[in-house]
């Protein structure tokens, strides 16, 4: 039994020097392969955006398209003015002039798949070589004329197909998380991209808003189309560049419904037909209490004050609520707002897309397309969101 003991330990030892070495040769080949791909010592890993693309839809609706709306409230009530005064004050307060539809020929694969392409093409990535295709969206394919949310396949598996990717290692699924899906995507991202399961992404977001609202509501014409699309690769730097940090949040004690899905305002149209609603006074409350901290919890994690932040570029919910909320945040460091540089809005002419603005306005401004505004290297954006659920997020980055 002494001899078939000691076999046994030696046997033991062997397979423990057998892993160690195994080991230290994987690390000298890990290094060798870095040092190839210019890894070198006093270099770190960051994650950069290196291509953007955006759909803004060719269908232009102004506010005069809505006059002859028949308005009602939420019991089913008619509104107590005339469509030209609740026009005016709806523009007074969200700013919106005019907002912009998908063609009847186009539903939310398509205008992500086009947004995608775009963002391809900026990075100069081959589309058969890159990881993740991950894509912010909230009520699917829906049809010009029908009410029907596709949502299987997922819309991320519908823009694989029609961008024309074979490559099955490309793994694409949705994310949906209200009008911070595009941004909960580029968190999530991060967190593959950080651990080494991928190198590369692809995140849009891509909503048709204008299939699923209420005709007979008020806040219908607050809604709008869109895409838009980044591309994140792990690259190695001397700079400390990338992404920075983050934040992210979900509140549903009391407020997971303040959006959600109900019938028609009209009581004669069909009972089971879900269409978008909100509680739009509850939303602005919780926004402007709860946006700012979060904006700040991301600044912090990444390390940076506020007078550090070149721009920001928050949903386009609405001018007020958007405004009140950078004005809170200015607030939380002492400063002064400087909202009209720092803060570029895109809500009056193109509506509120959900889980497009972000990535659109974005896209606009990094192009130089948009009212002036420019990103410039080195400079340190703070792009934030919040939506149904009720979700929060942010995240920094450095160009």
């Amino acid at each position: 039994m002494g001899l078939v003991y000691r076999k046994q330990r030696i046997h033991v030892i062997v397979e423990i020097l057998l892993l160690i070495c195994s080991i230290f040769f994987s690390e000298c080949k890990s290094t060798h392969h870095s040092n190839e791909k210019g890894t070198f010592a006093g270099m770190k890993s960051a994650i950069l955006i290196t291509g953007t693309g955006s759909v803004i839809p060719d269908v232009i609706v102004p506010n005069n398209a809505f006059l002859n709306h028949d308005f009602l409230d939420e019991n089913g009530d008619p509104i107590n003015y005339e469509n030209d005064v609740i026009i005016e004050k709806f523009q007074k307060i969200t700013e919106i002039t005019e907002r912009r539809y998908a063609r009847p020929d186009q539903t939310s694969k398509d205008l992500a798949a086009e947004a995608g392409l775009k963002a391809l093409k900026d990075s100069g990535w081959n589309k058969e070589d890159f990881d993740l295709l991950i894509v912010g969206q909230n009520f699917g394919d829906i049809e010009d004329g029908s009410r029907v949310m596709e949502q299987m396949p997922s819309i991320a598996s519908r823009v694989k197909h029609l961008m024309g990717i074979e490559n099955p290692n490309v793994v694409a699924f949705d994310v949906l998380a209200g009008c911070p899906g595009w941004i909960q995507g580029v968190i999530i991202a991060e967190a593959y991209l950080r651990s080494g399961m991928a190198k590369r992404a692809l995140v849009i977001g891509t909503e048709t808003l204008s299939r699923i609202v209420d005709k007979h509501d008020r806040d219908s014409m607050i809604f709008s189309d869109g895409a838009g699309a980044a591309c994140f690769e792990l690259q190695a730097t001397e700079l400390n560049n990338g992404i920075l940090g983050r934040s992210s949040a979900s509140y549903t004690k009391n407020e997971a419904y303040f959006l959600k899905s109900n019938p028609s305002n009209n009581a004669k149209l069909d009972r089971k037909e879900r269409l978008i609603k909100m509680k739009g006074r509850k939303i602005y409350e919780f926004a402007i209490s709860k946006v700012p901290d979060a904006m700040k919890v991301a600044l912090d994690n990444a390390g940076v004050h506020l007078s550090e932040v070149k721009k920001i570029f928050m949903h386009q919910a609405n001018a007020k609520l958007d405004h009140s909320v950078g004005e809170r945040l200015f607030k939380l460091y002492d400063m002064p707002p400087n909202i009209d540089e720092v803060m570029p809005m895109s809500i009056q002419c193109f509506g509120n897309s959900s889980v497009a603005t972000v990535p659109t306005l974005f896209d606009l401004v990094r192009k130089e397309e948009y009212m002036g505004h420019k990103i410039e290297e080195g400079d340190i954006l703070l792009f934030a969101s919040v939506g149904a659920g009720m979700n929060i997020n942010a995240f920094v980055y450095r160009v």
